[in-house]
């Protein structure tokens, strides 16, 4: 018995919908056929056949069907929803001030972070801020900081 669609109210969903629901779940089955096939083989000229006959295919009536149900009309009404008049539109985005990896150009003594093997500029955005910095002039081992290049040898 065919039920008539009404254009204005429910009824039962147009060939699209439904033809490219089953060519999705077609396509998955024989995808996982296709892959249960192919792990139970070791050499490639015993898994073309299952490639050949289940993946591929598989692979296909996903596509269709997914271009199917793109083409299924969604259920968003066709005019734009205007917003409450109580709804506060969002606040402006600040932009942050960007932080600055200019090379350091201070003229003080080295200083270094406690267990750290590099000596910086006092200024260098590695060390800036940090407490714990105590002078390189009495360190052995340090190599010059990258970033900041103090001046060597100390």
């Amino acid at each position: 018995m065919r039920v008539p669609r009404r254009p204005d109210g429910p009824g039962p969903p147009p060939l699209p919908l439904w033809a490219g629901l089953g060519a999705v779940v077609c396509g998955v089955l024989l995808c996982v056929a296709g892959w249960y096939g192919v792990s139970g083989e070791r050499f490639a000229e015993r898994q073309l056949p299952y490639l050949a006959s289940c993946t591929v295919p598989g692979a296909a009536l996903l596509v269709a069907g997914a271009v199917l149900l793109t083409r299924w009309p969604s259920a968003e009404p066709s005019t734009p929803v205007v917003p409450p008049a109580h709804v506060v539109p969002p606040a402006p985005v600040v932009p942050r001030a960007p932080v600055s990896w200019a090379v350091a150009r201070s003229s003080g003594p080295p200083v270094r972070v406690p267990g750290g093997s590099l000596a910086h500029r006092p200024d260098c955005p590695l060390v800036d801020g940090r407490a714990e910095v105590s002078p390189a002039a009495d360190a052995d081992g340090l190599s010059p900081c990258p970033v900041c290049e103090p001046p060597w040898p100390l």
